[in-house]
């Protein structure tokens, strides 16, 4: 079973609101160093992926920095991306910047789903509060990483 498989069947986990928090989001972020009482609220989605590797015995990141997963498997071009065990790292809001701060500055990742144009779609949690496809500018990525054994 690939990490996209098993990412597959946990489309449509969202944060529950009012005051609840989802267990298995609080799961996977318990996973990053954070208590089992951690609030859904707090950015998931490299929770979500270290889940999945956690799962499937793959290297992770141990980290909810989403940026910390360019330091884990082995770097790809986009062109040999596959819906396998390939995970994108994006940059998110104002963190394009370089430097030592560079793996703690805001990203988003999230496992490979296909490409369209200028777009690459990703499976990733924390998107609309859920885990789902979405689609972002290519233009966005930093780096995409194939998870080996």
């Amino acid at each position: 079973m690939t990490a996209y498989d098993l990412a597959t069947r946990y489309v449509g986990i969202r944060e529950l609101g009012d005051g609840l928090d989802h267990p298995l989001i609080r799961w996977w972020l318990s996973l990053c160093g954070f208590g089992l009482a951690a609030a859904d609220e707090i950015a998931w989605c490299s929770a979500f992926v270290n889940g999945i590797t956690w799962e499937l015995r793959l290297p992770r990141s141990k980290s909810a920095a989403a940026r910390s997963w360019l330091l884990v498997g082995r770097p790809i071009p986009l062109e040999e991306a596959k819906a396998e065990n390939d995970v994108v790292v994006l940059v998110r809001g104002s963190g394009a910047q370089p430097g030592p701060d560079v793996i703690a500055a805001p990203g988003h990742v999230g496992f490979f789903a296909g490409r369209e144009g200028d777009r690459v779609f990703l499976l990733a949690g924390n998107q609309g509060n859920a885990v789902s496809v979405a689609g972002f500018p290519v233009d966005n990525i930093l780096g995409v990483r194939r998870l080996v054994h």
